[in-house]
């Protein structure tokens, strides 16, 4: 019986991820998105403080590099989900009644 090489095991465990990640994203109601939403900044900012310190540790400069990519576009990540954030909240606030035109005739 052949040994299940950790590349094979990686790879069946991205593709049972991204299954149960398709199921839960749309199983959400819609009422909990702008909560998630605002979570999942939180969680990329983390993410961003992770990519900071994988690249200062790095001694190559591919390492660095790449750390520095990960660095840059966890942060479009995280500014653009707080565009989203900040746009879906303003949809639930309250508009304001135009006043009534004075003199009319």
């Amino acid at each position: 019986m052949d040994a299940v090489t950790p590349t094979i095991i990686n790879l069946i465990i991205f593709v049972l991820a991204i299954y149960v990640g398709y199921h839960v994203v749309w199983t959400v109601t819609p009422a909990l998105h702008t909560p998630l939403m605002a979570v999942t900044n939180a969680v990329s900012a983390i993410v961003i403080v992770g990519a900071m310190l994988a690249a200062a540790l790095t001694e190559t400069t591919a390492g660095k590099t790449f750390g520095t990519l990960a660095v840059a576009l966890a942060a479009v990540n995280v500014f653009g989900g707080f565009l989203v954030t900040r746009r879906m909240l303003e949809m639930f606030k309250k508009k304001d009644k135009k006043p009534a035109a004075e003199g009319k005739h």
